[in-house]
């Protein structure tokens, strides 16, 4: 296996690879059908094998403090992407990738690195054990139907909402976890880097 920089060329391995990464997660549903491209510098790698792409990390930094990132000081750096193809996890590419990617932000004088993400367990014990805090937290919220009666409605006539999404961030988040059958706790995790 081996770590590189993402190439134009790998569009179409990198969305493979993150579809299937997303599918038994809560973001089952954050499908992308192109990489994202970054307003700021980033820094994109993959882990091929074989020429598939089994893992990737996409990184977009800061040139000027909190343009990218929502917490802390000095230049950070915001994890968008980690996956690794389900075929290939447990084999320590995930953590492979951010340790390469945590040299060249340190080259690049980021001073912390910023990942939000839902409440997959596995995944938040990934970011504790490779020194990142919970350092924020707030709801997401999918409504049907018959959760926005009463919650949501149109001005518009003849105009009626049948799914919506929204952020929760207020303090009563068990009332909201119980009015709502798709909740998920969006959590953000920093790791400083030691340069």
């Amino acid at each position: 296996m081996k770590i590189r920089f993402y190439r134009k060329e790998d569009e179409k391995g990198w969305v493979r690879c993150r579809v299937l990464s997303f599918l038994d997660t809560a973001y089952f549903d954050n499908v992308l059908k192109e990489k994202e491209r970054y307003e700021n510098p980033s820094i994109e790698l993959v882990a091929v094998e074989e020429g598939q792409i089994v893992g990737l990390l996409d990184i977009e930094y800061e040139v000027e403090e909190r343009t990218v990132c929502t917490k802390g000081a000095g230049f950070g750096g915001m994890i968008w992407h980690i996956a690794v193809h389900p075929d290939f996890r447990r084999q320590g590419i995930a953590t492979q990738l951010l340790k390469e990617a945590e040299v060249i932000a340190k080259i690049k004088g980021l001073s912390r690195l910023e990942a939000w993400t839902r409440d997959d367990d596995w995944v938040n014990k990934w970011y504790v054990k490779n020194g990142f805090k919970n350092v924020d937290s707030y709801l997401q919220v999918f409504m049907d139907s018959d959760e926005l009666v009463g919650t949501m409605k149109s001005n518009l006539t003849h105009f009626q909402p049948i799914h919506a999404f929204a952020h929760y961030l207020g303090d009563e988040t068990e009332k909201i976890k119980k009015q709502f059958k798709r909740t998920h706790e969006c959590v953000c995790f920093e790791k400083m880097l030691n340069n």
